[in-house]
């Protein structure tokens, strides 16, 4: 079982930046893929990036450029570095982990954080 615990989210205003942390437990953390998703109420959950085992790494669209995804295994944490900031940023930010490789969809991560809301004024 892997337990996954968010960081670092908070109020900025539209530009800023912030940095999410995930610290996962267990001492196989270096094989496992660590996704970042988002959600604001009403809506689906939506993939925002992952970090494979092997350092692959993909974004979405709506990220690409802004957002930072990167992995320190002797920390067992993941971080999402996020600049320039925009208010459709502002969303529930979740940690997910899978075996291995990274994938898009939601439904293929088993382990989730709680999450940590992040809220961009403009």
């Amino acid at each position: 079982q892997v337990q996954l615990v968010e960081s670092g989210g908070g109020l900025v205003q539209a530009g800023d930046s912030l940095r999410l942390s995930c610290t996962a437990s267990g001492r196989t953390f270096s094989r496992y893929a660590m996704g970042w998703f988002r959600q604001v109420p009403g809506k689906e959950r939506e993939f925002v990036s992952f970090i494979s085992s092997g350092l692959s790494t993909a974004y979405a669209d709506s990220v690409t450029g802004r957002f930072t995804i990167s992995r320190d295994n002797a920390k067992n944490t993941v971080y999402l570095q996020m600049n320039s900031l925009k208010p459709e940023d502002t969303a529930v930010y979740y940690c997910a982990s899978r075996y291995f490789g990274g994938e898009y969809s939601r439904e293929e991560y088993p382990y989730w954080g709680r999450g940590t809301q992040v809220t961009v004024s403009s």
